[in-house]
């Protein structure tokens, strides 16, 4: 009977990038004194990297596009806008590879 070991290396891929991704916007919401809407931003967020999402890549857009407007009117600070911009490039080129059957 064999047993599963644990890996001794990890391959980074654009997965792994886009959750990372997401990672940083949400502790610089956290993070964001200023943010009236934070909490609101924080719940799309969750909702936007929940296991149902994920599963289903297209539906992550929409809550990108709401989050996006939301902190724009609400003030949201460089960094938080900087960590929004990261994540749509992060998630066009998921959807490139996606199309190419390359994910």
């Amino acid at each position: 009977m064999s047993f599963f070991t644990e890996p001794e290396g990890f391959t980074k891929t654009i997965l792994s990038d886009l959750q990372g991704a997401w990672d940083v916007l949400r502790q610089e919401v956290v993070d964001s004194k200023e943010l009236e809407c934070a909490p609101k931003v924080i719940f799309l967020i969750d909702e936007a990297t929940s296991w149902e999402t994920v599963r289903n890549l297209k539906n992550m857009k929409p809550f990108l596009t709401l989050i996006r407007n939301i902190a724009t009117q609400g003030h949201a600070t460089d960094e938080i806008m900087l960590a929004i911009k990261d994540i749509t490039e992060i998630l066009n080129e998921v959807y490139q590879l996606k199309s190419n059957k390359e994910l």
